[in-house]
């Protein structure tokens, strides 16, 4: 894990404009402040799509096509705290349904805390929580012939460009069956003056978070990042309908990183690209899966029209 964390960061930091890859937020401090980023007020996603789970529940169920007398794999991937999916915990486990419960998150420790919650608040559900790539993961699950539902929340899909997405929508139908399905959930596309305050929070929480990359790499791979020498920077169009947030550099300033024996020079404004959020529509989403195994199949979105959560189903 460590090599290739070390090879990604060389790689991002040494292309042109520089990058830094989002899916090392997540260290115990990073996991915190991601459940922070969430109790936000400017920060809609989580609780659009918690309206659909809270308020639909019954409806998620139908459109997964779930039998209590048939027994399945809930599988999520980047399960995170577990906020929403509870929801979805509750309605099954009180209407007796058979299945097993595996989350699937790179931090071991967002999994140890989720699995202690879940036991003690559905104590009669069993939970196998898997720590590691999704792919690697899903591939140990692939012989079992049981129906599978994959959770991806979260709009987690929006942190990959088009062509990456497309990829692994395709890689994830290609460790699924036939009738298996994915509950995919994304952002709607909206104006830019409710989407760029959930990633510029007015406590500058995500500042915080985004910030904290750099502290993982001074530790991890012994570097010198000064965090006063970086601001938190997002942009967003609604034409695009992309969000994106890059680090910037506030002054003339090099870098040492350790470990992989490279320094690294940085102009004063220069942007390292931390993350993209993209928005969808349904147009968006059919382009993404147009050569993959899924077909879009049910979508619920939330009262407010900013969050929809999609069935996709290999056929």
């Amino acid at each position: 894990m460590i090599e290739q964390f070390k090879k990604d960061i060389a790689q991002g930091l040494s292309s042109n404009p520089k990058t830094l890859p989002s899916k090392y937020f997540y260290d115990e401090m990073g996991d915190e402040l991601f459940v922070q980023i969430m109790h936000c007020p400017e920060y809609y996603l989580t609780k659009a799509e918690l309206d659909i789970f809270t308020n639909q529940t019954e409806n998620i169920v139908n459109a997964l096509e779930l039998s209590p007398h048939t027994y399945f794999e809930l599988i999520e991937l980047g399960a995170g705290d577990g906020l929403k999916t509870k929801e979805l915990l509750k309605l099954l486990d009180k209407q007796d349904f058979k299945f097993d419960y595996l989350p699937i998150d790179i931090s071991q420790n967002a999994l140890n805390q989720l699995e202690e919650s879940i036991n003690k608040e559905f104590p009669t559900i069993s939970v196998k929580t898997q720590q590691g790539d999704y792919f690697q993961v899903l591939e140990t699950l692939h012989d079992s012939n049981h129906p599978k539902i994959v959770l991806f929340l979260g709009s987690n899909l929006g942190n990959m460009q088009d062509e990456i997405a497309s990829d692994f929508i395709n890689k994830l139908g290609s460790c699924l069956s036939n009738g298996d399905k994915l509950f995919l959930g994304v952002d709607l596309i909206k104006s830019a003056s409710i989407v760029l305050p959930a990633y510029n929070d007015s406590k500058g929480i995500t500042r915080d978070f985004n910030l904290n990359l750099l502290s993982i790499i001074n530790r991890e791979l012994e570097a010198d990042f000064d965090l006063n020498s970086f601001s938190h920077q997002p942009q967003y169009t609604e034409k695009e309908g992309i969000a994106k947030s890059f680090l910037v550099s506030n002054r003339k300033q090099i870098v040492k990183i350790k470990t992989i024996n490279q320094t690294f020079s940085f102009e004063k404004g220069e942007k390292i690209a931390t993350e993209v959020s993209r928005k969808y529509n349904d147009t968006i989403l059919n382009q993404i899966i147009e050569n993959t195994p899924f077909q879009i199949g049910i979508k619920l979105t939330d009262a407010r029209l900013f969050f929809a959560n999609y069935v996709l189903k290999i056929n």
